[in-house]
Formats: structure tokens, sequence, C-alpha cells
């Protein structure tokens, strides 16, 4: 990613017109009416949770009751003290999550996870089973990011790579990281690997 060519600033230096200019694109319908943001697969939303250095909250059960669950916390996802400041992910096959976890004995319910350092594991915070109180839900998932805040320093980008790279971390995707540079049908995963074309 590189720094954005355009900005606030293109339009005006005055933040009174920005403000005028957003108030004619306000939302639309009730944001209750919105979906929660979910993820293709557990060990994505583990790695991008570590990434945005964000708690987990991973929702568990059968497909009816993640359905039912969804629509529930609505309004606590959508609250302005959790608001942004946490990742979701729903998931009916505990086979697909366990593994990364620290702790192997849980089921459904409402899981709060802390990413590890470079998001392959993870640790459970806190568990709720699924028909907890949204209040009681809001309420454990305001400490979790208070105390998961307090304890974890800022990642620097590009040290953090290096020691990724210097520990062997990967993460194997849907899709292969890289590009066919050489064009023999095989992803080559570093610049300059395999006799390029001329």
């Amino acid at each position: 990613m590189t720094r954005s060519g355009r900005g606030p600033q293109h339009i005006s230096r005055d933040f009174d017109d920005i403000a005028a200019i957003a108030d004619r694109y306000k939302s639309r319908g009730d944001i209750l009416d919105s979906h929660i943001p979910d993820f293709n697969s557990f060990a994505l939303a583990l790695n991008v949770s570590s990434a945005d250095q964000k708690i987990l909250l991973l929702i568990a059960g059968d497909e009816d009751e993640i359905a039912a669950a969804s629509k529930r916390i609505r309004s606590v996802v959508w609250n302005k003290n959790v608001m942004g400041r946490f990742n979701y992910d729903f998931e009916s096959d505990g086979s697909s999550w366990t593994g990364p976890l620290s702790s192997k004995s849980i089921g459904s319910g409402f899981h709060l996870i802390r990413p590890g350092e470079f998001g392959l594991e993870g640790q459970i915070v806190k568990s709720l089973p699924l028909n907890a109180s949204n209040s009681n839900l809001l309420q454990a998932m305001v400490v979790a990011n208070r105390d998961y805040a307090k304890s974890t320093k800022k990642k620097v980008y590009s040290s953090h790579v290096v020691e990724g790279r210097r520990q062997g971390k990967r993460i194997e995707m849907a899709m292969p990281f890289g590009e066919d540079r050489d064009g023999d049908g095989k992803i080559d995963h570093r610049a300059g690997s395999g006799n390029r074309r001329r």
C-alpha cells in the first residue's frame, strides 16, 4: 500500500466546508440492519486480527444458532464502545478453528480470542454461551479490548516482517501468495525467483 495521492485537502482546507459536504451524504437506513462482517475462514480471521491488533470475536455453533446470534448481537457489534475495535468470525465447523487455539475443549458460544504475534495461534480470554445477554457480551468485549490495549505493544511493520521471516512463520491461504514470474505455472514466492523470460 502507498500513501494516498488525494485527500480532503483537495476539496477544501476548511473543515466546515468538508463537514457540510459530508452532511449531504449521510448513511441510509438503520445501522442495526447491517450485517456483521465475517471472514471466509478462521485462519484468515485470526491472521488479520493479529495484523490489525484487534481481539477476534468468534461466534461458534450450528448454522441455526449462528444465524440467530448474528441478528441478536447487531446492537452490540454496532455499539459505539466497541464498533471498529473487533474482528468477527462465524464458524459452524469446530474442526476448522480449535486447532490454533490454546484451549481445545470448547464448543459453541461467543469466544473472545487474543491473536498470537503472527496470527497463527490464539488464546481464548473469555467465553460466553450463545444465550448470554447482550449486556453481558458487551461488557466482556469492553473489558477484553481494554486489557488487550493495555498489554499490547504496537507492531512496527518492518521489524515484525523481518522477525516473522527469521522464524519461518507463514500462513497458507486459499490463493497462493506471489506471482508466476517465469511462466512455469508455479508461484514464485520471492522477487526474481526462477529464470525470467526475456
